[in-house]
């Protein structure tokens, strides 16, 4: 078996090299180097030349394995190793100058989640875990909270933005969570939600329309983390299934639930 560890800080400095390109960039950024691959969904040479530096720097720590991308520079999910990347989780956020996005890289093995890497270039701040050997923050152990009612807790979500299928469910889960938690945030980088879970900032997160690369490595950390992270049928499928909830240990029974309360009705 491989080094996880060694390999997850290894992937570390990679995120926080191309973060800080990320950095450098976002002044530098024109409206005519935007487009929109789909509605809602934009892309500028800066996800691009992200990606083409990960996968690069990713190739010499595992030559075998393949990738899924979210920027398609490679495409390659067939073998017992793979990344799912997404390098730059915030796109709108970031080209509205809102420091708020991330890089995120999760390292596939035999379909389990293996290694995670959050990092948060604005805030300075790299999440990440590799299995059995739990989940850090630029070095420090970290731990979901232990927050057991919906009073006491403060969730995250993010809004539907091209998938609008399950937008009764979603709002009714909304108003619900509105009148019942201290309050709702939605920061705009799924990965960025996820791992504040992780940490205790937040207490749990639901949304529907999120892609692999948005969740894998978050998913990872969340777990080694001591969290829970499930579909919205309960069930493992949060990868490619489309739908992911997560929480702490404590309240997954309770916000589990509600989920199902709200989107299964």
């Amino acid at each position: 078996m491989k080094d996880l560890f060694a390999i997850t800080k290894a992937v570390c400095d990679l995120a926080r090299e191309v973060g800080q390109f990320q950095l450098e960039q976002q002044n530098l950024l024109k409206s005519s180097d935007i487009t929109e691959k789909s509605p809602n969904q934009l892309v500028s040479y800066v996800d691009q030349e992200s990606e083409r530096r990960l996968t690069a720097g990713l190739q010499k720590l595992i030559p075998e394995a393949g990738f899924i991308t979210e920027e398609k520079t490679t495409a390659d999910s067939k073998g017992e190793w793979f990344w799912i990347i997404d390098p730059l989780d915030g796109t709108t956020n970031y080209i509205h100058h809102l420091p708020i996005f991330s890089i995120s890289i999760g390292l596939v093995h035999q379909s389990e989640v293996v290694s995670g890497v959050v990092f948060d270039p604005s805030q300075n701040e790299c999440f990440y875990a590799s299995k059995g050997a739990g989940a850090f923050l630029n070095n420090q152990p970290i731990h979901v909270s232990d927050k057991a009612v919906l009073k006491d807790t403060l969730v995250a979500t993010g809004f539907p933005y091209y998938d609008f299928s399950k937008t009764e469910g979603y709002l009714e889960m909304f108003r619900q969570l509105m009148c019942s938690t201290r309050g709702i945030r939605r920061l705009g980088s799924a990965a960025i939600d996820l791992t504040y879970i992780a940490c205790g900032r937040f207490d749990a997160f639901w949304e529907y329309g999120l892609q692999a690369w948005d969740v894998a490595a978050a998913s990872c950390i969340i777990s080694e983390a001591g969290g829970s992270v499930c579909d919205f049928d309960g069930n493992n499928d949060y990868i490619f299934g489309k739908t992911i909830a997560a929480s702490n240990a404590v309240l997954s029974e309770t916000f589990m639930k509600l989920i199902k309360q709200c989107f299964q009705s």
